[in-house]
């Protein structure tokens, strides 16, 4: 997963190591060339007065104390070389110097269907990072510019951070998720996979079929239902959703249920009407979370789709789906900054337990190292 960003980014980190390398070189060519007689010739003056000195010293009989040194040649100790030497073997990193390599970034973040306004704020981190660092020569410059990808990338994921098994230990039960998103993104199996999850936990579920509009709905959720063997409250086909929610979450407290997880109908989000029904649903189930829940490789869309959602029933995560198909990782990145909201979970298969917990530093994994990937 995420080759296509995974590549981009290792050839940002050449291209600056490239490119620093030859200004070095460059630099210490261009020291060498300055090299005048004047500068050599303290020192030999300074090396015939040490070899006076081993004469004077036979000279007057104590030769045998001295007979098996040899001629040290003296340093002139009048600071230029020292200065010399530090323009050589240590240079600044300009800004000018990584004006291409920087657009480069830019272009290929967008590519990989990271937002703009992510984008520039990751490309104006590195930069701050990286110009007017001192780098030593032969210093690994690969090094500095993954520490900036890193720490900019890092800088647009944080946000308020939230952990689920957490939420759900220390909630009032029963505690109700309800879950948001369009058609075909896998809400539906993602709601299953958290049942799966939270039954291995010991925590006893109801799923809720709140998706009473889409033609065979209510059947994948029952058969999630029955796989898992966990409650599913439903009515029939046309029903008011929240209707459906509300009665599962009654049910859940009357027999002491822990989590209710309600499905809704996926609505695409420029439809007034479907949207309206979330508003309802906000005003009828006081819910303790809204998740949205979208595809990875939905890019952009993903994200305009999320700030949409937030505006008819403000949700307060997302999961996203699909990750091990997703090449280009922009979606991961970007929806968190976008919606100032926390990833909760990424899905990465089929199978129920396909699904890991989001944590920045497992992307960072994945974007930097080879053998993570």
């Amino acid at each position: 997963m995420f080759e296509s960003l995974r590549k981009k980014l290792k050839i940002f980190k050449e291209s600056v190591s490239t490119e620093e390398s030859e200004l070095n070189s460059a630099t210490i060519e261009a020291s060498e060339d300055k090299t005048t007689p004047s500068d050599e010739a303290p020192e030999e003056a300074s090396y015939e007065t040490t070899t006076q000195k081993v004469v004077d010293v036979e000279a007057i009989g104590h030769a045998s104390e001295y007979v098996e040194q040899v001629p040290q040649r003296v340093e002139p100790s009048n600071g230029r070389v020292s200065t010399q030497e530090k323009s050589i073997f240590e240079r600044k990193i300009k800004g000018k110097d990584l004006e291409d390599s920087l657009w480069d970034l830019e272009i290929a973040l967008l590519e990989s269907d990271v937002a703009v306004s992510v984008t520039e704020e990751i490309v104006e981190t590195v930069k701050e990072e990286l110009v007017g660092t001192k780098r030593k020569w032969r210093q690994d410059v690969g090094t500095l510019v993954e520490k900036a990808l890193r720490d900019g990338i890092l800088k647009v994921l944080d946000v308020s951070g939230l952990d689920f098994d957490e939420f759900i230990k220390n909630t009032p039960k029963p505690v109700t998720i309800v879950f948001t998103g369009i058609n075909g993104t896998g809400k539906t199996t993602t709601i299953a996979k958290l049942a799966y999850r939270l039954k291995n936990q010991g925590y006893s579920v109801v799923l809720a079929a709140g998706d009473t509009y889409r033609a065979g709905a209510l059947e994948q959720i029952e058969r999630h239902a029955e796989k898992l063997r966990v409650k599913l409250v439903k009515h029939q086909q046309g029903a008011d959703p929240a209707a459906v929610i509300y009665d599962a979450v009654q049910y859940a407290r009357a027999k002491h249920k822990d989590v209710v997880l309600a499905d809704t109908a996926g609505r695409i989000h420029t439809n007034v009407n479907l949207m309206n029904q979330l508003r309802k649903i906000e005003r009828v189930i006081d819910a303790d979370l809204v998740v949205f829940v979208d595809e990875a490789l939905a890019g952009n869309d993903a994200v305009e789709r999320a700030l949409q959602f937030n505006t008819a029933m403000a949700i307060d995560a997302s999961i996203l789906t699909k990750v091990d198909a997703d090449s280009k990782g922009g979606t991961a990145i970007s929806i968190a900054h976008a919606t100032s909201k926390p990833i909760l979970f990424l899905g990465i298969g089929q199978n129920y337990e396909d699904m890991v917990k989001f944590d920045p530093q497992w992307l960072m994994n994945r974007l930097f190292d080879e053998a993570d990937a």
